[in-house]
């Protein structure tokens, strides 16, 4: 076997050719017919070894790739676009991830901390601060802020608003979207000395500022990121961010609306409920009142009666939204006429109170519960229509109060059911409320009932005096999401500690 090194490279169509020139005519013959004419181009560059029957001489084929220090280091145009179409589509899939994200919430405050997170993770900030404003005037107005405490806030509100970014373009027209970009704030010479003092406090140099604003929902806001070192976001990073911001600002618009309908909402609500409590000797009142987003028509009432005596309601109106709450109003404040005229009979009231509704709006139903309290002979005579009961709770007892079963209001021809009557020692509690209460917790309702039992008779006894600090600790322990939820009914607590 011929020993021929790997950097020979032989054409093997040439050397067939010269084999069989040779055989044919001769091998001096055949070396003269395929002698190359001229002088040889490469006649300093080093002899090829010789082997036997081989021209070391014969050229390189055309299908031979170069020496490798001859390709270029160009890529190819398709990689080109396939990078930047890479890069396309992971911009494009943060962008989904962000706004789903966004859509996702529901209250404004989530939105608002949701928005400077996206808008934190897409212009490469750590920190930043979002203001609502909006510019029809109808607030709310309010100011987040993304790792800066309040008092961080505070320094950044101090700054005079035509000096910061984002107070420029609060104080712009609403139809101006244009970013305000701050890349070295102590290397610019016309920054306010008050800007640069706070942002020496806080330790940021740069700053960019989005406008919260289309054509369509307006000027709601102004949101600022801020930089540790000099630095401005990249023409791609701005892109997305103002992408990102005008969706922002259209679901800012939508949670709006929405927050100022409940806001509305419970402002009525609040209104047809008593402003304060009466002080009646020997009983002390609290109520807990939290409406739900769409207003559910629950109540309660304490009023003085004569002789001394007090009256204690807690209800509830079918439906939901401003009917239900001016059905509330009216069945409120006709429960109210009929328990001074007989409030010492309160299965008269309520039997008074059926017929009205039942005449005046047979559509609808309702439950209520009413008791005649006399402080100074510590009883209290109750009588339910489809309410749930009272909870009585005591250093040497926590029950519930067993009052007569009975169908809600308007679903029969005549309602009547026997009272019932309560004797509560001194240090006592009643605790009245409405299902609502029940229904947030998102158990079966023998489970809520189990566990309202349970937060009433695990209250700490140094808050036992308190009827508030009763009523507080009960929701703390139902609800420790807190009682103003996104949906749900409404929570009613009122709670009377007989002395």
């Amino acid at each position: 076997m011929l020993d021929i090194p790997l950097h020979v490279r032989v054409h093997v169509d040439a050397l067939i050719a010269a084999q069989n020139d040779m055989n044919d005519m001769g091998v001096c013959d055949a070396i003269e017919r395929n002698r190359p004419v001229g002088k040889p181009a490469a006649m300093s560059a080093p002899h090829l070894p010789k082997v036997a029957g081989i021209d070391a001489a014969v050229p390189l084929p055309a299908h031979t790739a170069p020496p490798l220090a001859e390709v270029s280091a160009e890529p190819p145009p398709g990689a080109l676009i396939q990078d930047r179409l890479a890069g396309w589509v992971s911009d494009l899939t943060t962008l989904h991830e962000l706004t789903e994200r966004l859509a996702r919430t529901s209250r404004l405050d989530d939105a608002l901390h949701e928005l400077l997170r996206a808008g934190a993770t897409l212009v490469g900030a750590r920190r930043g601060m979002v203001v609502l404003e909006p510019a029809d005037g109808l607030g709310p107005a309010v100011t987040v802020g993304l790792g800066l405490a309040h008092a961080d806030l505070g320094h950044l509100e101090t700054v005079p608003r035509s000096a910061s970014s984002f107070g420029r373009l609060l104080e712009r027209a609403s139809g101006d979207t244009g970013a305000v970009a701050s890349p070295d704030l102590r290397a610019a010479g016309d920054t306010d000395p008050r800007l640069l003092e706070v942002a020496a406090r806080l330790g940021y140099a740069a700053s960019y500022a989005v406008p919260l604003a289309t054509g369509d929902a307006g000027r709601l806001g102004a949101a600022v990121w801020l930089y540790d070192e000099p630095a401005e976001p990249v023409e791609r990073q701005r892109h997305l961010v103002g992408l990102y911001g005008r969706y922002a600002t259209e679901h800012l618009a939508r949670v709006l609306e929405v927050e100022r309908a409940r806001t509305r909402v419970a402002t009525v609500a609040e209104e047809l409920l008593p402003s304060r409590l009466p002080r009646v000797p020997g009983v002390q009142l609290a109520a807990r009142h939290h409406a739900g987003p769409h207003g559910g028509g629950h109540w309660y009432d304490a009023l003085p009666l004569p002789d001394a005596a007090l009256g204690l309601a807690v209800g509830s109106v079918s439906g939901s939204g401003p009917s239900a709450l001016a059905a509330m109003g009216r069945l409120r404040a006709s429960l109210r006429a009929y328990a001074v005229m007989e409030g010492e009979d309160p299965v008269a009231v309520l039997s008074d109170l059926e017929l009205l509704l039942r005449l005046t709006e047979p559509a609808r139903t309702a439950t209520a519960l009413f008791g005649y309290a006399e402080p100074a002979q510590h009883k209290i005579v109750l009588a339910g229509a489809g309410h749930a009961p009272p909870l009585l709770l005591g250093e040497r007892r926590t029950e519930f109060v067993e009052t007569s079963l009975s169908a809600p209001l308007g679903m029969l021809a005549c309602w009547e059911a026997p009272s019932v009557d309560v004797y509560p020692e001194p240090g006592e509690t009643v605790l009245l409320y409405t299902d609502g209460l029940l229904r947030r917790t998102g158990e079966p309702m023998d489970r809520a009932y189990a566990r309202l039992h349970a937060a009433a008779a695990g209250v700490p006894r140094e808050e036992r005096g308190d009827p508030g600090a009763i009523a507080d600790h009960v929701l703390r322990t139902l609800l420790p999401d807190g009682p103003r939820a996104a949906d749900g009914e409404d929570v009613v607590l009122l709670a009377a500690r007989f002395d």
